[in-house]
């Protein structure tokens, strides 16, 4: 759907797409402008123009659209390649950036040099709808977090204190320790607590149950101690086909935890990781090696090395320890993924003994 090919077309579409209305530019294979216009961002009107043009090739940027457009047009035999707003930053840096702009630049390098639009690929229906159920489960948790640190800030103004205890069970212990004045204030907050809690637990259910029968493959990811079916089904939903990275330690980098390099002349200083991939599963990863090297984690080779890490001393190298340990998990969850291998533990610790 989103790889550059050398393929000659008639036409290039360049589209620049917005919630409400959309800008298009075509060219022709000399680059000279056929007609340029804008149509709503509607899958009628977006159908009518696609069906008017001959075999073309569409350029659009990932956005929200952009899945549901591309899907229209490969079904009515275009190619579509999908650039990277992130990595091609002439369109977002641009001194006259107008949507016009925006759609005559795409189709000028979907023309000529396709490669640098740094083609990405879209993700089926199955992961995006696993993405989704776990990006609902986890702003309903932010929410939970943000009510509770509220309710604990206004306790405190008033001079008390609430126990320390988990979210999910914080409506039941602060029910009968708020004070008399913030009765009213507060009881419709931990009813709402409530409901939310109850609705996280519907969301577990839904991502345990798509772990069992859509992504079977989790299975393998979860031998590891700390991972759990979020980051499991994470993990597989994000990256869809392993078999797109050719090395598993290259996942480390897609997921951005790798550090940044800017070296020069003689210079090569000691930047932070990129934090180039998926937020969210950069985060669940970063969380498992939290566990993993924290005091309920169970002895493991991932374990010792970010220990030895930990042993420099310091906030900062607890931090970097996690950080290291994220990556080397991530290549350890691709090559069980890969091979469907019976997860040793200790298998490096073995191997050097």
């Amino acid at each position: 759907m989103t790889h550059a090919t050398t393929t000659s077309f008639p036409r290039t579409i360049g589209m620049d797409l917005g919630t409400r209305r959309s800008s298009y530019c075509v060219v022709d294979p000399g680059g000279d402008r056929i007609r340029e216009g804008s149509l709503k961002t509607e899958r009628r009107e977006v159908r009518e123009f696609l069906e008017s043009e001959p075999r073309s090739r569409l350029v659009i940027e990932a956005s929200g659209p952009s899945h549901w457009i591309a899907e229209l047009a490969e079904s009515l035999g275009h190619e579509v390649i999908v650039s990277n707003p992130r990595d091609f930053r002439l369109i977002a840096e641009s001194h006259r950036k107008t949507d016009r702009n925006d759609a005559r630049i795409l189709a000028s390098f979907g023309q000529f040099r396709p490669e640098l639009l740094r083609p990405i690929q879209l993700r089926g229906v199955k992961c995006q709808v696993a993405r989704s159920t776990l990006a609902a489960r986890s702003h309903l948790v932010a929410q939970r977090t943000e009510l509770v640190n509220f309710v604990r800030a206004q306790v405190r103004n008033l001079g008390d204190r609430l126990p320390t205890c988990a979210a999910y069970a914080f409506h039941r212990r602060a029910a009968d320790l708020i004070p008399a004045p913030l009765q009213d204030l507060i009881a419709p907050l931990l009813g709402l607590l409530e409901r939310l809690h109850d609705a996280i637990k519907s969301y577990d259910k839904q991502i345990e149950h798509l772990c069992e029968h859509s992504f079977p493959e989790t299975a393998a990811l979860r031998q590891v101690s700390g991972v759990g079916p979020n980051t499991s089904l994470s993990f597989v939903a994000t990256i869809e086909d392993p078999k797109r990275f050719p090395r598993s330690r290259d996942v480390g980098a897609y997921v951005g935890l790798v550090s940044k390099s800017r070296s020069s002349g003689q210079r090569e200083p000691d930047l932070r990781i990129s934090k180039r991939g998926d937020a969210s599963l950069r985060r669940l990863l970063v969380n498992s090696a939290a566990y993993i090297v924290g005091p309920r984690g169970g002895d493991c080779d991932l374990r010792r090395f970010g220990e030895r890490l930990q042993g420099r001393g310091g906030q900062a190298a607890r931090g970097k320890a996690r950080i290291a340990v994220a990556r080397k998990l991530a290549v350890l969850l691709h090559r069980l993924w890969i091979t469907s291998e019976v997860y040793d533990p200790h298998r490096h610790s073995a191997c050097a003994a």
